[in-house]
């Protein structure tokens, strides 16, 4: 579930996010494992997702950029390998690609679409689910707007993409995909903690060029941005969420 620049710390994202295993359960319906397929989950993150594919008797290789979340993963008897998803090596080698809350991390997607292509055998399945267009829009626009006043340009430091359904599909298609669904779903996501534990978990980027102290007071400043439109009376926050899930094969 990362990118290679992202400083995950398993146990601070099981605090703040050990939601993102629970939601992907429909994206594993969608893919329907069968007893004996050979499964590649990309972007894996600790491998919570991953032993539900081994305990329906799939054959299963996680991949993910983050060397702390593979280790996590290896921690539960995984075949989980630190690998870059722009840069898949595997050749017709499985039945289905898996991924969960991964997508939207490797921002050169033809290279990812490509490397999936390849690594699938004819036929193979691709079913995957991560941000589309619109996710976190308020969360986003917040810490542009607060690092502005600092002077930066946050857009230029997101390290997401969120692309819709359509463009998704044309990627998907031009790689030699057939696309049997795509569809954008808002997902207004509780969260266990506060928007803040969220940045410090998925938002390290955006303050990566602040000093320390900067850091502290930009943040706070977001997380006040955010609270009248993300924060209910009771003080519980839910994120802006929209998934995009999709079901394509490989073209025999």
């Amino acid at each position: 579930m990362s990118q290679q620049s992202q400083d995950w710390q398993p146990d601070r994202y099981q605090q703040h996010a050990g939601f993102v295993a629970v939601l992907g359960t429909p994206v594993l319906e969608l893919l329907d494992p069968q007893p004996g397929e050979r499964i590649l989950d990309l972007g894996c993150g600790d491998g919570v997702l991953t032993e539900k594919l081994v305990a329906a008797g799939c054959q299963v290789v996680g991949v993910d950029a983050g060397a702390d979340m593979i280790a996590a993963a290896q921690a539960r008897g995984l075949d989980a390998r630190v690998v870059d998803g722009h840069a898949l090596a595997f050749s017709n080698e499985f039945d289905a690609v898996f991924s969960n809350a991964a997508l939207h991390w490797m921002t050169r997607p033809a290279e990812v679409v490509a490397g999936v292509h390849r690594a699938l055998k004819p036929g193979g399945r691709f079913v995957a689910e991560f941000g589309g267009h619109g996710n976190v829009a308020a969360i986003r626009t917040a810490l542009i707007a607060v690092l502005g006043r600092y002077g930066i340009d946050g857009a230029a430091l997101s390290p997401w993409y969120f692309p819709t359904p359509d463009e998704y599909s044309a990627l998907l298609r031009e790689a030699g995909f057939e696309v049997h669904s795509a569809e954008l779903i808002p997902r207004p996501t509780p969260l266990p903690t506060d928007v803040g534990g969220w940045m410090d978990t998925f938002a390290d980027s955006f303050f990566a060029t602040l000093s320390p102290q900067d850091r502290a007071s930009a943040r706070a400043e977001a997380v006040d941005l955010l609270r009248s439109v993300l924060c209910d009376s009771e003080g519980r926050w839910t994120a802006d969420y929209v998934r995009l899930r999709f079901s394509a094969s490989r073209s025999e």
